[in-house]
């Protein structure tokens, strides 16, 4: 397989890659060396192999029967290494401390890859019975705010045909259904998610508009037993405010990387 600058894929980085992305979307449930092997379609030994290295780098971690796989704690420290390395992401951080403190509620960032969504820093509200960081995990952009506030910036043409995977009874599984969405998000400004990806949860999303078209996103996670109409109309002044902000803050900046 080549690449379209004419290099060639080198199968051996390729399939270590597959393999920490795979064990990494497995989360907290371990995977045997057998269902790895049947997933990637390798040689067990080969795989046995590979998963001996990458324990020895720290990359994968096992058990003490040797017999469960996980991902190890290298894959975080790269992680944060790209957090802290990224200037968006730096530009951004004091604004969610300033619209979490001014509502009250669960603030995210959130950067489109592919067809999710990658959260990259979340301030969690105090009012919550639990708190769960986000940082690192993904979610399909057709599902919450965050995805669909970047989507109604790009052209229909560019979303799959579907049907779309649900997470709720309420996520557009549909191209048509989200479409429709997408245009109301355009004309309204910013996007809604009515409990489309987590039950019970109501988010508010903004694309920031500092690329073109914008890869990051900020959103409001507000419980609907919370939400009010004069707390959504509080939550929409505040997060345009600081939507417009960051906006400022990043072109005053300015030289940040355009990664590809």
């Amino acid at each position: 397989m080549s690449e379209p600058g004419g290099v060639r894929e080198v199968k051996s980085a390729a399939r270590t890659v597959e393999l920490l992305e795979l064990l990494a979307a497995r989360g907290d449930r371990p995977a045997r060396l057998q269902e790895l092997a049947d997933e990637l379609g390798v040689p067990r030994s080969s795989m046995y192999a590979l998963l001996q290295t990458l324990i020895a780098y720290g990359w994968v971690r096992t058990d003490s029967t040797g017999s469960l796989y996980g991902i190890g704690i290298h894959a975080l420290l790269t992680g944060t290494s790209y957090l802290d390395s990224d200037p968006r992401v730096r530009t951004v951080r004091p604004y969610l401390d300033e619209a979490s403190q001014a509502l009250g509620e669960t603030i995210h960032l959130g950067r489109l890859d592919g067809r999710d969504v990658a959260y990259l820093a979340t301030r969690e509200s105090h009012e919550y019975l639990r708190t769960i960081s986000r940082v690192g995990r993904r979610l399909p952009a057709h599902v919450g705010a965050l995805g669909k506030a970047l989507l109604a910036e790009r052209d229909d043409a560019e979303l799959p045909p579907g049907p779309y995977e649900a997470a709720t009874p309420n996520t557009h599984t549909t191209r048509e259904s989200l479409t429709a969405d997408l245009a109301v998000i355009r004309v309204r400004g910013y996007s809604v998610d009515r409990e489309e990806g987590v039950l019970g949860i109501v988010g508010f999303g903004f694309a920031l508009r500092y690329d073109n078209p914008p890869l990051d996103a900020i959103s409001c996670s507000v419980p609907v037993v919370r939400l009010t109409p004069e707390h959504e109309g509080e939550i929409v002044t505040v997060m345009r405010e600081v939507r417009a902000k960051i906006e400022s803050a990043a072109r005053a900046a300015g030289g940040a990387v355009h990664w590809r």
